[in-house]
């Protein structure tokens, strides 16, 4: 795929045919080479340590079982049209993420990570938008405008379909990682401060702005209670609402830059629910992710290859000549 999509990069996008420039063709291109070197096996001891942070790992440990070979339901031919890279582009990453819904922990983050920036690149490119979970919207809503991940739970307690003895406390994590509890505290923590920067923002946003930031403060309000009831299900212990948040000096001058990075900031939280989670709550968190990565490109962040990970390309193996 990635050299598909640098042949047409190559051809000017295929321009003639009626593609877009190569402009995002070439992201495109970035992006899938960062995710293949993410995916190589580290070549020896000191590369994993040095590529195993202990809640954002983007490459994986010695001795790691290699990631599932799935491929995608449809390849893009060698001569591909703008279109038909663009639907196995999509085709791939919703394959990433229904991989990330069952594999081991570190994997099914950079699964998710990288199913969720393909889906996101493929629609740039004119892919139609990725169907949603049963009962929302492609933009993660309700048909009443409410978040409604799978396994939506309430403060009184979960309505999800977790394993038997999910509820009891988890195992101590091994020293350096994180618990799950810890995790999703951490995510409705937040969600909380992301409710109080659209709050903050919204009188400063222009109309066409106010109306989508409305739409993502009741998706946010929702994520945190449902963030915060899946963390005391879980043993953890979120933290009381403070009574307001430090905003990034000049958030209010430019509030959509101000509300990407609040977005982006979301990110890494999910990324570590997904990787030390399962079943229900996994799909609760991959749903979230996607969600904040469209909301984050919405204000305009900068892409981020894999959403979800801190990474250090730096740290990544290169890919082979």
């Amino acid at each position: 795929m990635r050299s598909t999509g640098m042949a047409l990069a190559a051809s000017g996008g295929n321009a003639a045919a009626g593609g877009t420039p190569a402009g995002p063709l070439e992201h495109v291109v970035t992006l899938l080479t960062i995710q293949a070197r993410a995916l190589l096996l580290p070549a020896g001891p000191a590369s994993a340590e040095a590529a195993a942070p202990a809640t954002a790992t983007a490459s994986l440990p010695a001795g790691a079982a290699t990631p599932p070979v799935t491929p995608p339901p449809s390849n893009p031919p060698a001569q591909a049209t703008l279109a038909e890279f663009a639907a196995a582009l999509a085709a791939s990453g919703q394959q990433r993420l229904r991989d990330a819904e069952t594999v081991d922990g570190g994997m099914a983050r950079l699964l998710a990570a990288s199913g969720t920036a393909q889906l996101l690149a493929a629609e740039q490119l004119g892919a139609p938008a990725a169907p949603a979970p049963e009962g929302q919207s492609p933009e993660g809503q309700s048909q009443d405008g409410k978040l409604a991940p799978t396994g939506k739970v309430t403060a009184a307690g979960p309505g999800s379909t977790e394993p038997a003895g999910a509820s009891a406390c988890p195992a101590t994590p091994a020293a350096g990682s994180i618990s799950v509890g810890a995790a999703l505290a951490a995510a409705a923590e937040a969600e909380l401060e992301a409710v109080y920067g659209y709050q903050a923002a919204h009188t400063r946003l222009p109309p066409e702005g106010a109306r989508p930031a409305s739409d993502f403060l009741a998706q946010h309000q929702d994520l945190a209670d449902q963030a915060a009831a899946y963390s005391l299900m879980l043993c953890g212990a979120p933290s009381p609402q403070p009574p307001g948040y430090v905003l990034d000096p000049g958030f209010l001058d430019a509030p959509a830059a101000g509300l990407a990075r609040l977005e982006a900031a979301t990110l890494p939280a999910y990324g570590d629910i997904v990787a030390i989670t399962g079943s229900t709550t996994r799909a609760w968190a991959l749903s979230a992710l996607q969600g904040a990565a469209r909301r984050a490109q919405h204000w305009g962040a900068d892409e981020n290859p894999l959403p979800g990970l801190v990474l250090d390309e730096a740290q990544l193996p290169q890919l082979p000549v």
